[in-house]
């Protein structure tokens, strides 16, 4: 990334150079900055350390960036006379104050130290400085996003595997990503990672780093019509549940069997208190992290009976902090599931977001009213709650087995 360097002395620096004339002109060198770029080999391959700890990464050469200034001021290469000299002196006392106020003007106005700074700039350290900065609930999918966009680059891009600037980011390259990512995700998931992705790419418009998005126009295909995600029954909940093993953590039973019960995202599990609850009217109040600066609709009201009064509980004093549940690391969270499904004999991919759809799912087989289940959902239309309508296998059954039956 190119830095202007502020205890440089005289920035820009004046300078002259004799002509053939006789005599000399002076003129202004700006140092604005320097830029890393990878050493590629004659077939534009990035050239790699092969010994140490950089054993396998890319070697990057150093360009400093100057540009020079004319100022259209002369000097008498060997001044004779009293007066040449003193016009020497004038002319050098003129260039040393057009100086000053170039210098003055450079530190004041950085348009020229972003011009440089936004040609040379890695676009993955600034796309992961903005995923750093986002909001937690967005955090992880913004991370899946950058993830993707990485492995995709390694596999088709390997000279830009560690480093890419702006200008090498294209439309070509987006359509293929958006290809990418349709081939590795099922679902929902190729169009959320590349939403996410283009999001990031807005904010680098929005800032002025990018000066036009190359994602325009490429968005992979919808899948939202399928649920592609695994899902659990009524009858594997109770198996999950009934399962119990040495080293089990009781927050993440209680947080999963919340999630199954109620459809509660994972990021909004974390974030619930006790003032969510009013233990009267046995209600659970909240706003949905994922919705709430975007929707109208983001408020959830949870009728809670007593198997969810019992996992909530009620705060012991006011020593307590008023947090509900208290979960380890995402890692740890979904690593322990995994593992719990895995004693339960459940051959499934479960993940936290399944017990949503679990949640979901099971009140359709039971016949409850596709608006409720939105409702509890907290979705903000019937188009995002009818992909579970589509997945009740229940409902299916029933219709095909009332065909008649037919002998040929």
């Amino acid at each position: 990334m190119a830095k202007l360097l502020i205890g440089i002395k005289d920035n820009p620096r004046l300078e002259q150079r004799a002509l053939a004339n006789g005599h000399v002109s002076l003129y202004l060198v700006y140092y604005l900055g320097r830029q890393s770029e990878a050493v590629l080999d004659k077939n534009g391959e990035p050239v790699l350390y092969k010994h140490g700890k950089m054993a396998g990464k890319p070697k990057y050469r150093v360009r400093h960036i100057r540009r020079k200034e004319s100022l259209d001021l002369y000097l008498k290469a060997k001044p004779r006379t009293p007066e040449e000299k003193k016009l020497n002196e004038d002319t050098k006392q003129l260039a040393k104050k057009i100086r000053e106020q170039r210098e003055e003007q450079l530190y004041e106005n950085k348009e020229e130290y972003w011009l440089i700074k936004k040609i040379s700039m890695n676009m993955l350290d600034f796309f992961d400085n903005f995923v750093k900065t986002a909001k937690l609930a967005d955090r992880r999918v913004l991370e899946g996003a950058m993830k993707n966009f990485r492995d995709f680059l390694r596999e088709q891009y390997p000279q830009y595997s560690f480093k890419i600037k702006a200008n090498e980011m294209d439309r070509d390259m987006m359509k293929k990503f958006a290809d990418y990512i349709v081939e590795h995700h099922r679902g929902e998931g190729a169009e959320t990672y590349f939403k996410r992705f283009k999001r990031i790419v807005n904010y680098a418009v929005e800032k002025g780093v990018i000066s036009k998005s190359p994602c325009t126009g490429f968005t992979p295909p919808k899948r939202s019509d399928i649920l592609a995600k695994d899902i659990l029954s009524q009858e594997e909940m109770k198996q999950l549940f009934a399962t119990h093993y040495e080293g089990e953590n009781q927050e993440i039973r209680r947080a999963f069997a919340m999630t199954c019960l109620t459809g509660i995202r994972r990021c909004d599990i974390v974030l619930l208190t006790y003032d969510n609850v009013d233990y009267s009217n046995r209600l659970l109040r909240f706003r949905q992290s994922k919705t709430q600066h975007s929707s109208k609709n983001s408020g959830v009201t949870i009728p809670l009976n007593d198997t969810l009064l019992s996992i909530i509980g009620k705060k012991k004093d006011e020593a307590q902090d008023n947090y509900i549940f208290h979960l380890p690391s995402d890692t740890m969270c979904f690593k322990a599931l995994r593992h719990w499904t895995k004693r339960a004999g459940i051959d499934k991919h479960i993940t936290w977001h399944c017990g949503r759809h679990s949640f979901a799912t099971s009140l359709l087989n039971n016949g409850v009213n596709i608006k409720v289940v939105s409702s509890l959902l907290g979705h903000s239309s019937l188009i995002y709650t009818e992909k579970y309508l589509r997945a009740v296998d229940k409902q299916k059954v029933e219709a095909i087995n009332s065909l008649p039956s037919l002998t040929f």
